[in-house]
């Protein structure tokens, strides 16, 4: 069911790869509420992926963009603002990437190539995001900016590896970001903490369905899956959260304020 709570709001979607991506669910919902998109992903990800699809679905053009690249998002945002005649009500940060996941490589033992790789693409991206939507107003007042972040950001998970530190430095980037945007210009920026869900990205990481099978146990409402993300992703681009920012919001089930749960108590005593 929609209810029109975009209808005549304009965004960009970074990061929907295949019909597994949580932010290929926000696009489909963010039109079926009323809004514009425009999608954009990395060089190699469009080559990959399959979001023509999703363009075709949702009558959004496909910038792609290496978020690595300063020339590439001024290269977007200009294009974008070209597109729809002005700035974006909403961006949508679904950026991650880890060489030492994919190639094994423990945490103690990590390759600082690498470490750096992942932490430019996938939480030194969103600073980039901001400085140049503001530098280049991007985002119209009142806009909303949501980056997606997993729990591994406060608690250790063993193989979410150096990614754990890379969500931990995008949630300070968008607290951070999150001050600087609202005293200019009322842009309100936050970061939703998303139950483990079978993503490309996610499935990449070791140990990922015991990830989510001790989530499932341990959340009072079961794991949040990507539809139920994206719909929460459509009330923070609502009117609706008009003072909500600097946080990060756990979509989670419950599960990062359980301490235990009779389940996984009769779990460990089998």
């Amino acid at each position: 069911m929609a209810y029109n709570l975009l209808k005549g709001k304009k965004g960009i979607i970074f990061g929907a790869l295949n019909e597994q991506s949580i932010a290929w669910k926000v696009a489909q919902r963010c039109h079926a509420e009323g809004a514009e998109i425009v999608l954009s992903n990395s060089p190699l990800a469009l080559r990959m992926g399959e979001l023509n699809n999703l363009a075709a679905e949702c009558n959004a053009p496909v910038i792609g963009a290496d978020v690595t690249s300063n020339e590439d998002l001024e290269n977007l945002f200009a294009k974008t603002k070209e597109h729809f005649g002005g700035g974006v009500d909403f961006i949508l940060h679904s950026i991650g990437m880890s060489v030492n996941v994919r190639k094994g490589i423990p945490y103690y033992e990590n390759n600082y190539d690498f470490t750096h790789k992942g932490f430019d693409i996938s939480a030194l991206s969103l600073h980039r995001v901001l400085q140049l939507a503001m530098k280049h107003d991007v985002i119209n007042e009142w806009g909303s900016v949501v980056a997606l972040s997993y729990i591994a950001a406060q608690r250790v998970f063993p193989d979410y590896n150096d990614m754990a530190d890379n969500k931990a430095v995008l949630e300070s980037i968008a607290r951070n970001f999150g001050y600087y945007y609202g005293t200019k210009k009322k842009v309100r920026v936050n970061t939703v903490s998303q139950s483990p869900t079978r993503t490309t990205a996610g499935s990449g990481v070791k140990g990922f369905e015991g990830f989510i099978s001790y989530a499932e146990k341990m959340s009072p409402l079961g794991n949040a899956n990507a539809d139920q993300c994206a719909d929460y992703c459509i009330t923070l681009f609502s009117d609706l959260t008009k003072m909500v920012t600097m946080q990060n919001l756990f979509h989670d089930g419950g599960f990062s304020f359980t301490g235990v749960t009779q389940a996984v108590i009769e779990q460990m005593e089998k």
